[in-house]
């Protein structure tokens, strides 16, 4: 089962192909207490995902080059990892919650480091599916 035992920090996985974004993101998440893994594309994403059982949380950009975006890597997220929790980000697309998987929610960019972390924590706290 993947998740977050209880007792122990939330495991997150940042995706963003931009690395100055990535890494103002990493450091925001870690400042807060996540445990942080980072990616710069759904590849590496998933590769990311298959070995780290314990991702409880994923943060990811919708444009993205490669093989998907953000927004098919949050739905492939959700039907193969259907327990992670999700948040979407985007700096050029405003998506409606009917376009985002379920258990998920969208922050547009530029974000301010107080409300990415208030997203998180909700989403952390959500009953699981």
């Amino acid at each position: 089962m993947t998740g977050t035992p209880i007792g122990s920090l939330p495991v997150i996985l940042i995706v963003d192909d931009e690395p100055l974004l990535r890494m103002l993101a990493v450091e925001v998440a870690e400042e807060a207490g996540f445990v942080v893994l980072e990616a710069a594309d759904a590849d590496e994403a998933v590769a990311l995902l298959e070995t780290h059982p314990d991702i409880a949380l994923l943060f990811t950009d919708i444009n993205m080059p490669g093989s998907m975006d953000g927004l098919k890597l949050a739905h492939a997220v959700r039907g193969r990892w259907p327990s992670i929790k999700i948040l979407v980000v985007s700096g050029q697309v405003k998506l409606p919650p009917s376009d985002l998987p379920s258990n998920s929610c969208f922050v547009g960019k530029p974000y301010r480091a107080e409300a990415m972390i208030e997203e998180l924590r909700s989403l952390v706290a959500r009953a699981p599916l």
